[in-house]
């Protein structure tokens, strides 16, 4: 498969091949994250085009506090094949831990008859974001060495 730049945002097949064991409730795509994957900017796709802006914008911040929410359908239309009657919503969250609550509450979930996708949008990050994200993450790391060092001379 031919990887284009903005193939990670389609929705893969879930995933049958699962051991039992390991399968959980529900289906799940297998999909691995790296820091650079993530990123406090997310793309919502599948919101049906009935003017649900507000109704959508107040969903997300239930989550978090918003940096910025817009439209980016026509935008998108051009770069990546849409489901049709549907509106695209790019949306930044002040902290990762945000977004990734808000992707994995609401991806694959209806939404006013629509069954909404969200993905990471790390291409509408700045380079001063990815520096952040990335130290940021060299914090959470040292810090849980630091726990895992101290538990263990206990």
């Amino acid at each position: 498969m031919e990887e284009t730049p903005l193939s990670h945002h389609k929705r893969l097949a879930y995933c049958t091949t699962r051991l039992q064991y390991r399968q959980g409730r529900e289906l799940k795509a297998v999909k691995v994250y790296t820091v650079a994957s993530e990123s406090r900017h997310i793309l919502i796709f599948g919101v049906p085009k009935v003017n649900l802006h507000s109704e959508i914008k107040n969903k997300l911040q239930q989550f978090g506090k918003l940096r910025s929410f817009s439209c980016v359908t026509s935008e998108m239309a051009g770069r990546i094949e849409l489901e049709a009657f549907t509106d695209v919503y790019a949306a930044q969250f002040e902290r990762l831990e945000h977004a990734r609550r808000a992707k994995r509450q609401l991806d694959a979930k209806q939404f006013f008859g629509g069954i909404l996708h969200i993905s990471y949008a790390p291409e509408r990050e700045n380079s001063q974001e990815l520096r952040e994200k990335l130290l940021q993450r060299r914090k959470e790391i040292t810090q849980r060495l630091q726990r895992n060092r101290s538990e263990q001379s206990h």
